[in-house]
């Protein structure tokens, strides 16, 4: 027994360094996804995890042009399962790692955000993602749907939400919509809009293309130790789907 031990440790290792494994990731998930990296490194540190970053439908565009990606980890369900019945994904592989939460955030601490600054006019201008492509822009538009804008309110529309968070970050914008796991630890002030309010944003991820090193990687994304850092990180999950604040 204690051999067959040894022999599948060294096993696991071995797949946890057999390849670079090639990670397409929604802009929303970069930074944790970075932080779940050094924990996977801390227990295999010769393992290659490369993250290329874009908006949801854009890696969706680049997936079904070839891109040589092995992972994606989507911001909505959409896009994985139409992929999946493209047969560019393996279907068994989809699962959700998060749900995310929308916030409209501004790093004035002085700022008055929610509903009914927006529909007042006190916050302008303000950013979101674009709708088309990305998730929490979809998102950001259902809210605006109950809460419309004046006129006097200029829309600033960005490529993904990390660069909504950039242009109120810069001052671009004097405020914007973001998931909560890129301002949760921030200064400035933020209204955490009722999940009731936009559709579910479900980020599920899936195996583009097959491989040990690849498996392995993904399987540990959804190891009870790293959903708890993705639910510190200002997710929740299905493991916890009442965590709600």
């Amino acid at each position: 027994m204690k051999c067959l031990l040894v022999s599948l440790l060294a096993v696991v290792t071995t797949i946890a360094v057999a390849e670079p494994v090639q990670v397409a990731v929604s802009a929303n998930f970069s930074s944790p996804l970075k932080q779940l990296v050094q924990r996977y490194r801390q227990q295999y540190p010769r393992a290659d995890i490369q993250i290329t970053v874009g908006s949801t439908g854009k890696l969706a565009a680049q997936i079904r042009q070839g891109a040589p990606y092995d992972i994606f980890l989507a911001a909505d369900d959409r896009r994985p399962q139409e992929l999946a019945s493209e047969g560019l994904l393996e279907a068994d592989t989809v699962r959700t790692y998060a749900i995310g939460r929308l916030v409209l955030w501004s790093p004035d601490a002085g700022a008055v955000l929610d509903g009914s600054s927006l529909v007042t006019g006190m916050v302008t201008p303000v950013a979101m993602a674009n709708a088309r492509s990305a998730p929490y822009g979809e998102a950001a538009e259902a809210v605006l749907e109950r809460f419309p804008l004046p006129d006097s309110v200029s829309l600033v529309q960005a490529e993904n939400v990390a660069q909504s968070y950039h242009f109120a970050h810069s001052g671009a914008a004097e405020a914007a919509f973001v998931g909560l796991s890129q301002v949760q630890d921030q200064g400035g002030r933020q209204w955490r809009i009722p999940e009731a309010f936009y559709p579910p944003i479900r980020q599920q991820g899936g195996v583009l293309r097959d491989g040990l090193a690849v498996h392995h990687f993904y399987d540990f994304l959804f190891s009870g130790e790293a959903q708890a850092m993705i639910r510190s990180l200002g997710y929740r999950t299905d493991e916890a789907a009442d965590d709600v604040e």
